[in-house]
């Protein structure tokens, strides 16, 4: 039972987490195209036209990848989680539902016009076009974090004589105070991945020697966009839903930071091993009574510890979710800093010419992937052992005729599979890339430019 229970949470794990490596880039680069847009409708100057055009298509790689990987997760919750999906059916199925009848077809259906549209259409109703793109691919992010938010806080909901939940009010589903911090977090997030990605190109363009004007257009909205959500990042929506996490799921904190015994004054742990044995933290690095000020406003509050409630309410793997959580919140800070750095260096007007920034910059193009990873590991291994919070165990969810040795298999088959799918995207973005914003002008060194290579 343990064995196929492991699997099935490996098989939906695998998926999402392959999965969303394509949305956080089509959120993040959505409203940034849409900046270019409108730069171009106040400029009138082509190069911003040419470069929400570059951009789109590392937007429709994304958007077709994302389609491809997500399609199977909507047929897990009937194979790998039955039990599950048969009981909360009534509740996430709705905003599910939505996602893919309202957003999904709104980005699908203006991404089309944007890409292929131009011609056809004018400045102002291509801009809408690319608006509308924003619009979906944001609303679709919307009922997602709404659904995954219900099972984190379960609101505005009651159960029937056969266990099953029913909404009793759609509003209070779609209002549930932990999505919409959640949500701000999370886009922000996407929005860093945007802004650290477009970065990367930029700075790749100037320190190779061509398209440095296109490189430059980059550099200059993505640094800006990317200091704002940085920013945004840790306050206010970090500062609130970590408040709201220690209100609500306190043995998840106390998880999160390794504190196994209630402390007044607690301090916060930068760096250390959590030894869940002897309830310790190994060679800590603490900024004391941090922890408490951070929750409470007060460093002399108290903070729960793991102590204070039953082990069977303890996350299932309290290391994993620790080091999750301390790579999410170590990389955010970093992101800070160097976003902070580059838009001090662009506000002096030597962004461009100073290399070691656009060097970290184009370095620090993966690390927005592995943030957001670490952050939505922080959120689903934090809520175990339930499925919904408080109400249901993940124990009770997954499909228990559906062996440990099948669901290996077809999890064998889909990391095949999405290695394939790895590489081609890498090719194809590669290709965009080297291409450029500018067909035929690949290569092109620019008067006083040197390549990086140089």
């Amino acid at each position: 039972m343990e064995s196929t229970l492991l699997i099935h949470r490996l098989h939906f794990a695998f998926t999402v987490t392959f999965h969303y490596l394509f949305p956080q880039l089509t959120m993040g680069l959505a409203p940034l195209i849409v900046i270019m847009k409108t730069l171009a409708l106040r400029t009138h100057n082509d190069i911003y036209n040419q470069a929400a055009r570059f951009w789109a298509k590392i937007f429709g790689i994304n958007f077709i990848m994302g389609v491809v990987t997500g399609i199977p997760m909507e047929f897990q919750f009937g194979t790998n989680w039955s039990h599950f999906a048969r009981l909360t059916g009534g509740v996430i199925g709705q905003p599910l539902v939505m996602e893919g009848v309202f957003a999904f077809f709104l980005e699908s259906a203006f991404l089309g016009l944007f890409l292929y549209g131009e011609k056809r259409l004018s400045p102002k109703g291509h801009w809408w076009a690319a608006f509308m793109v924003f619009a979906g691919s944001w609303l679709s992010g919307f009922f997602i974090i709404v659904t995954d938010a219900w099972m984190q806080h379960p609101v505005a909901f009651e159960r029937s004589a056969d266990g099953q939940f029913q909404v009793t009010s759609f509003w209070g589903l779609l209002m549930n105070p932990w999505a919409l911090l959640q949500y701000a977090h999370n886009m922000s997030g996407a929005v860093i991945t945007g802004a650290f990605v477009m970065a990367a190109v930029g700075a790749y363009y100037i320190l190779q020697g061509k398209f440095v004007e296109y490189g430059r257009v980059f550099l200059r909205i993505s640094v800006i966009a990317g200091v704002i959500s940085c920013v945004l990042q840790i306050f206010p929506t970090g500062d609130l839903h970590g408040k709201m996490l220690a209100k609500y799921q306190p043995v998840t904190t106390a998880a999160m930071e390794g504190l196994f015994k209630s402390e007044s004054g607690a301090p916060m742990v930068i760096l250390g091993q959590p030894d869940e044995e002897h309830q310790r933290i190994d060679n800590p690095l603490v900024v004391n009574k941090t922890l408490s000020f951070l929750i409470y406003g007060r460093t002399s509050a108290e903070v729960k510890g793991l102590n204070e409630f039953p082990k069977d309410q303890w996350p299932t793997n309290i290391p994993l979710l620790y080091y999750s959580y301390h790579v999410m919140a170590g990389l955010g800070t970093i992101f800070v800093a160097v976003m902070t750095v580059a838009a001090f260096l662009l506000w002096r007007k030597k962004l461009y010419e100073s290399r070691w920034i656009l060097w970290i910059l184009m370095l620090c193009a993966p690390l927005p992937y592995v943030a957001n990873t670490a952050g939505w590991m922080t959120t689903e291994i934090g809520r175990q052992p339930w499925l919904v919070y408080g109400l249901m165990r993940t124990t009770e969810g997954f499909s228990k005729h559906v062996n440990a040795s099948n669901g290996l298999f077809t999890l064998l088959g889909f990391m095949g599979l999405y290695t394939m799918l790895a590489i081609l995207f890498l090719y194809l973005v590669h290709h965009e890339v080297e291409h450029g914003p500018e067909p035929g002008a690949e290569g092109v060194l620019r008067t006083g430019d040197q390549p990086m290579w140089h």
